[in-house]
């Protein structure tokens, strides 16, 4: 039988109303329930910084699904409480012997503290808001089945390991209303049980004393967070295409498999970045490599999380890039390779139609499986991409317009010209 922790052991928090919880059948203490006032005043999700109540919404990395997630913070640390509370996460726990912190630290700063008491978490009227399960065995892991509880939340904490138990109870719990949550000491396992079996479990408890852990979960957080919103793209004229010789150019391969309509951000000024098409499309020179995108020479710039920019010859195996579409869903993958060859290039240059004076430009590959995305039909349906060996002057591509000026890929408001 999964295993009830003591007030020294683990900690608990609060869910919404519409989420219960899952109580060992040992336990004669199974009956909460949560009144609304309470979750108003308890409940903590992931966003902004300017929001005291903040929701983080994961999209898979094939962005077929959102699923919100929750995060708390378990610390006895003020600067990583004043880190955590500047990043929109107010939610804390304290252990039972330390009620007097949670004063000192309310009296400076919006919180809202929870205390364990007895292997369980209550609120400031010492309502139970959650049931706490330490699990270490695969036996006490089948037990956390969702026939098996009257109550609907599972906060748990998995003793020296982590992905495949999640991925278990990941699958267990698919499609019940329970929730689950589980306790990580570091920002990297708060993400492998965020993205476990693609869903991920319900939320995480960053139990740390390290500023640095709050700051890069937030981060990840944005990043996800950014994947849920629509990317403003706009329609450009294509007003030049010239073969311009040779360069090195760069073929982007991903860990996931993109779509037709799907490609990479890249342009040659950071003020427009022309939505390229993956290698997913059959043709008759080449098989389909759904994973590629031949983004352009060394020097061009290509989209990355949170708003930045880096030049396509820094991209290295791991780091993430983003995904648009041709609605501008946007999404991130990590890169799993970069190959940098000489191959001939041809030059493309656009203007939109509000303002005939900017040039916006790409180098590309001149070959046939190379293709600008164009925007979609007034009626929603996707048009096919244009191959760069197809392109001409009149035809429409796709662009996302943003400031020009970079320091080191962040977006800086200064003047700049660039020809």
């Amino acid at each position: 039988m999964a295993t009830l922790l003591s007030s020294t052991s683990f900690l608990g928090f609060p869910f919404p109303k519409h989420f219960a919880y899952f109580t060992p059948l040992t336990d004669k203490r199974n009956s909460l329930r949560l009144n609304k006032e309470t979750l108003l005043r308890y409940s903590c999700c992931v966003t902004t910084c300017s929001s005291s109540t903040s929701v983080f919404t994961m999209s898979s990395s094939g962005g077929s699904y959102e699923k919100s997630k929750r995060v708390w913070i378990w610390t006895e640390s003020k600067q990583v409480m004043t880190a955590a509370v500047e990043r929109g996460w107010n939610t804390f726990i304290f252990l039972s012997n330390h009620r007097q912190l949670a004063i000192d630290w309310s009296s400076f700063s919006f919180i809202n503290p929870l205390f364990i008491e007895e292997g369980e978490v209550l609120d400031g009227e010492n309502e139970r808001v959650a049931t706490i399960f330490e699990v270490s065995t695969p036996q006490e892991l089948q037990q956390l089945q969702p026939e098996n509880g009257q109550a609907e939340n599972v906060i748990i904490n998995l003793l020296d390991w982590q992905i495949i138990p999640a991925e278990n109870i990941v699958a267990a719990f698919q499609g019940s209303q329970k929730t689950v949550l589980a306790i990580s000491k570091t920002h990297s396992e708060a993400q492998i049980f965020l993205e476990a079996l693609e869903h991920g479990l319900g939320g995480v408890v960053l139990k740390v004393e390290d500023v640095e852990a709050v700051i890069k979960l937030k981060e990840y957080c944005d990043r996800r967070n950014e994947a849920t919103n629509l990317l403003s793209l706009t329609k450009a004229t294509v007003t030049r295409v010239q073969v311009a010789g040779m360069g090195d150019r760069v073929c982007v391969d991903l860990c996931s498999l993109m779509k037709p309509g799907e490609g990479l951000l890249v342009g040659s000024f950071a003020r427009g970045l022309f939505l390229v098409h993956s290698e997913c499309l059959e043709s008759n020179y080449i098989a389909s490599r759904p994973f590629r995108v031949n983004a352009g020479p060394v020097h061009a710039y290509i989209s990355i999380p949170g708003g930045r920019t880096c030049y396509l010859s820094e991209l290295k195996a791991g780091e993430e890039v983003s995904v648009a579409d041709q609605n501008g869903q946007l999404r991130t993958a990590i890169v799993g390779r970069v190959k940098i060859e000489t191959r001939p290039l041809i030059l493309v240059e656009a203007k939109r139609e509000s303002d005939d004076q900017t040039v916006y430009s790409i180098f590309l590959q001149n070959a046939e499986t190379v293709a600008l995305i164009p925007p979609c039909e007034g009626n929603g349906l996707l048009k096919a991409a244009i191959p760069v060996t197809s392109l001409k002057v009149g035809d429409e591509v796709l662009l996302r317009i943003q400031g020009g000026a970079r320091h080191t890929g962040i977006e800086i408001q200064e003047f700049i010209v660039e020809n």
